[in-house]
């Protein structure tokens, strides 16, 4: 056995997840063949060119991006390049053919689920922190359904009746994450503007505050508020989403939305700088136990109990 089958063993418990997680086996298997090429003493261009295939081709391979995996017979021609022994190779195969299921997520029209917000939703499933700041919304995975509507209503008021409530249904079918067994550590910093924005009626406002308070005192949840009269903080312009996973090789992820697009951050000195900004606008924020108090203020002054 090679001295990579130690790392490689670590991936057996992945063979079998109840819930299949495209997303995080393809990164899987690409960092996997990525660390192959390296002790086989290749660079991505010569080990490409030995192939026959493209270095593009190979860095997409390399960085588990796309809908799809690579094929069987691509990943087979790698693991014969670089001289993995049968063990490897039957671990990286077998993990290739479960990145071919289909996660939950995937069963929705691609018109609710374009390539960003897949790769999106599937880095979550997979994560095992997620920190993320918001300057508009609550965030995506503790919004209660008729927030999400109203949010929904508002971004795309064309919408048809049909096609919200399917987009309601993503969501709260995404928040789930957060009640699962292994859920992932959250870690939310909301500006306190986004308490005091009236979305849907002050009716739907007090249950989306009730809903963060409840999910705050979970013991993987962590919520603070960067209250109004913080004038300086330090805060990004847009939403940040900051994904890591653990143990696994993998490289930290930073998100970043626009409109109709975004983008993923995977270079370690951006995502570095990302992080920095979120200690900074955390220290700058009231503590969680302040932030708790905040919102029950909130909601009882601003939207009381009919």
């Amino acid at each position: 056995m090679s001295a990579a089958s130690p790392r490689v063993s670590r991936l057996e418990p992945y063979l079998d997840r109840t819930e299949p997680a495209p997303t995080l086996l393809k990164m899987l298997v690409g960092v996997q063949l990525a660390g192959f090429r390296d002790d086989a003493g290749l660079s991505q261009e010569q080990a490409a060119r030995a192939i026959g295939f493209s270095p593009a081709k190979l860095s997409r391979i390399e960085s588990g991006k796309g809908r799809r995996p690579p094929t069987e017979s691509d990943v087979r021609a790698l693991l014969r390049l670089y001289r993995t022994d049968p063990y490897e190779t039957s671990v990286l195969i077998k993990l290739l053919q479960r990145a071919g299921e289909p996660g939950w997520w995937q069963r929705y029209d691609k018109r609710l689920m374009p390539e960003w917000f897949d790769r999106l939703v599937g880095l979550q499933e997979a994560a095992a922190t997620i920190r993320t700041f918001e300057i508009q919304y609550v965030p995506g995975l503790l919004q209660t359904a008729a927030y999400t509507r109203a949010v929904v209503e508002r971004g795309l008021p064309n919408a048809s009746a049909g096609e919200v409530q399917r987009r309601v249904e993503l969501r709260m079918h995404r928040a789930q994450l957060l009640h699962r067994p292994d859920a992932p550590q959250l870690w939310a910093v909301i500006d306190e503007s986004v308490l005091l924005r009236v979305l849907g009626s002050r009716a739907v406002m007090r249950e989306q505050l009730a809903h963060l308070v409840a999910m705050a005192q979970l013991p993987h949840v962590s919520l603070q508020i960067v209250p109004l009269d913080v004038t300086n903080a330090s805060a990004p312009a847009i939403p940040v989403t900051y994904l890591r996973f653990g143990g696994l090789d993998l490289p930290d992820i930073v998100y970043l939305e626009h409109i109709r697009s975004a983008n993923f951050l995977e270079d370690r000195d951006e995502t570095e700088e990302y992080r920095l900004a979120l200690d900074r606008l955390a220290d700058e924020a009231l503590t969680p136990r302040e932030s708790l108090r905040k919102l029950r203020e909130t909601m009882d002054e601003r939207y009381p109990a009919e």
